[in-house]
């Protein structure tokens, strides 16, 4: 058996950009510092308050040479870790068990397929449950991932860069949101420069000139739901959370001003909640990712979906093959957080993204080793 391990061999929490090793015998604590491999395959695992989710993949070539990657294999399941987290503190032994399944699905996954390089970022559930480091030394016992808690300000940049691509490059300034479980990251992008220069360090560069303020909602649709009530919604209710998450968000209105007045201004959002909004407003039997990802839907469709998702009951929600059972009774309190921000910053367009953390954690590997390569050859 291999293991994905990292460096020191102990999970703790960083707020900095820490790799993961290439594959190490289970248990060894050897400490190797992460050069690039001859061809090298990358993995990025997000663990989140209700999702556990994977990516491989291998690099591409492009000319601006700017972390392109094609995608080998990939994991997605609801393990609702932070269930019950908001009431208890803690994170609970059924959560526990779900998600140590499905790491051990992610391990055998990057086993197989040769994995050298990759890092596995654990978010809101575990940066605030009492017990989330007793559980990742369970879950590094157990599989022998070493997860690394990110900071807010970590996953909020992460966000940012794994779906800035998707903005209007005519837009002065765009507002990209991703609602999460647990928590919800809302980041304001300034235009990027006219000159900006090519390559891997102008690509990590530009973003962080882009990103002109930032904030983390303690709330997210696990939180809200639970907080409010997720099976039937009534119209008080709602309008009920709207205020709440409007109440949350309303020290980020004040930084951002009169921002959002700029020209060609737009929504960018990354989460399950706007990837099922863009599927019922498409009418899709079942999810595709290939019509939804980078979808424009205009402010008066965005209202037309919403209503249709209010208008469901949990059995008709549960039914729908955008939604299905496990996110029927979380997806009114998402479409609640994304009135809030809609409200809080009209515009016209929202551009829906099927990306966001772990293409921003692959492209910043993959950025990283290309540069580290490059200074190499010099």
């Amino acid at each position: 058996m291999q293991t994905i391990q990292g460096a020191n061999g102990k999970s703790r929490t960083r707020s900095g950009n820490g790799f993961m090793n290439p594959p190490l015998p289970l248990g060894s604590l050897a400490s190797l510092p992460p050069r690039p491999a001859r061809n090298p395959i990358y993995a990025a695992l997000d663990l989140g308050t209700n999702n556990c989710r994977l990516l491989i993949a291998k690099p591409t070539l492009n000319a601006a040479c700017q972390g392109g990657f094609r995608v080998v294999d990939s994991f997605s399941r609801i393990v609702r870790l932070g269930e019950g987290l908001s009431r208890t503190g803690q994170l609970g032994q059924a959560a526990i068990d779900r998600t140590l399944e499905a790491l051990e699905i992610c391990r055998d996954k990057m086993v197989a397929r040769g994995v050298t390089r990759a890092r596995l970022i654990a978010t809101e559930a575990c940066r605030s449950a009492e017990n989330g480091a007793a559980f990742l030394e369970q879950a590094r016992a157990l599989t022998g991932l070493d997860l690394e808690v990110v900071d807010r300000e970590t996953e909020a940049h992460l966000a940012a860069a794994g779906s800035a691509s998707l903005a209007d490059a005519s837009a002065e300034g765009v507002l990209l949101f991703d609602i999460g479980g647990g928590s919800s990251e809302v980041v304001w992008l300034g235009r990027e420069r006219e000159n900006a220069s090519e390559g891997a360090k102008a690509l990590d560069e530009s973003l962080r000139e882009r990103v002109r303020f930032w904030t983390s909602l303690k709330l997210g649709v696990v939180t809200l739901a639970e907080k409010f009530g997720g099976l039937d919604v009534s119209d008080r209710t709602f309008e009920a959370m709207v205020d709440y998450v409007g109440e949350q968000l309303a020290h980020f209105v004040e930084k951002v001003g009169t921002e959002h007045r700029c020209r060609n201004f737009h929504l960018l959002g990354t989460s399950g909640t706007v990837t099922t909004i863009a599927g019922v407003y498409l009418g899709l039997s079942r999810y595709d990712r290939r019509r939804v990802d980078g979808l424009w839907m205009t402010s008066y469709e965005v209202d037309h979906a919403i209503l249709r998702l209010r208008g469901m009951s949990y059995d008709e929600r549960a039914a729908n093959g955008c939604i299905g059972l496990g996110r029927a009774d979380l997806v009114l309190a998402g479409c609640a957080i994304l009135e809030a921000i809609r409200r809080a910053f009209p515009a016209e367009r929202v551009r829906i993204a099927d990306r966001g953390l772990r293409e921003g954690i692959l492209m910043q590997m993959i950025n990283a080793d290309r540069l580290h390569a490059g200074t190499e050859g010099r």
